[in-house]
């Protein structure tokens, strides 16, 4: 695996760069007001940058007006473990570097994931990046063998809260993880011994090797 670049060609099919905003609020937000934590922490819905006035321009220029959460994934990581998605594009930032493993939703085949799929990109610090919907996508990881990351989540309000209540319909139902979360795990995750549904196989990639 090689570490590409969201600035590279390769990337489109996944996202895109997200530009004529001044993000500097929302970086000084995250680096004074979120905290560094030893593993991996999600928050959904963030005080100290949802009150910015650029949160209400992300709600309306980005998402057209649709309701949004301003959240962060702060911590340590270098690990795949998983992959999600959402029915919606996610917008991320970052106070430093860091690294997204991701993969393409039709490259689900009956269910399972081949991680050798799975393409690395760096992201720069303060660069705000759209994450397409249909992209795979899981917790960051470091840029530095050692470094942490702070990086702000956006998606649709109530994205990653409780789980509805559901009756299994097909096969994708059985990978609804959260609300708008639908989530395939690699067996040595966590989340497979927590009851996530296993549909990662091959590797679970590991970055702490290239970076």
């Amino acid at each position: 695996m090689k570490i590409e670049l969201v600035t590279d060609e390769s990337f489109a099919p996944y996202g895109k760069i997200i530009t004529g905003y001044d993000v500097s609020p929302l970086v000084n937000a995250l680096e004074n007001e979120t905290p560094l934590t030893g593993g991996v922490e999600y928050v959904p819905s963030e005080p100290a940058l949802e009150k910015l006035s650029i949160a209400a321009e992300i709600q309306d220029n980005i998402y057209g007006g649709m309701p949004v959460q301003l959240g962060w994934c702060n911590g340590h990581n270098t690990k795949l473990n998983c992959l999600e998605y959402h029915r919606d594009s996610e917008i991320n930032l970052g106070t430093s570097d860091f690294i997204l493993l991701l993969a393409k939703q039709h490259e689900i085949i009956d269910g399972v994931l081949d991680t050798s799929k799975v393409r690395a990109f760096l992201c720069p610090k303060n660069t705000l990046l759209e994450v397409y919907a249909t992209t795979l996508h899981y917790a960051p990881c470091s840029a530095k063998n050692g470094a942490g990351f702070k990086v702000m989540v956006v998606l649709p309000k109530g994205t990653n809260t409780d789980k509805p209540a559901i009756t299994i319909k097909n096969a994708e139902d059985k990978t609804l993880w959260a609300r708008n979360k639908w989530l395939l795990a690699h067996k040595d995750a966590n989340e497979a011994k927590q009851g996530a549904y296993v549909g990662l196989v091959g590797e679970n990639i590991d970055v702490a090797e290239i970076i």
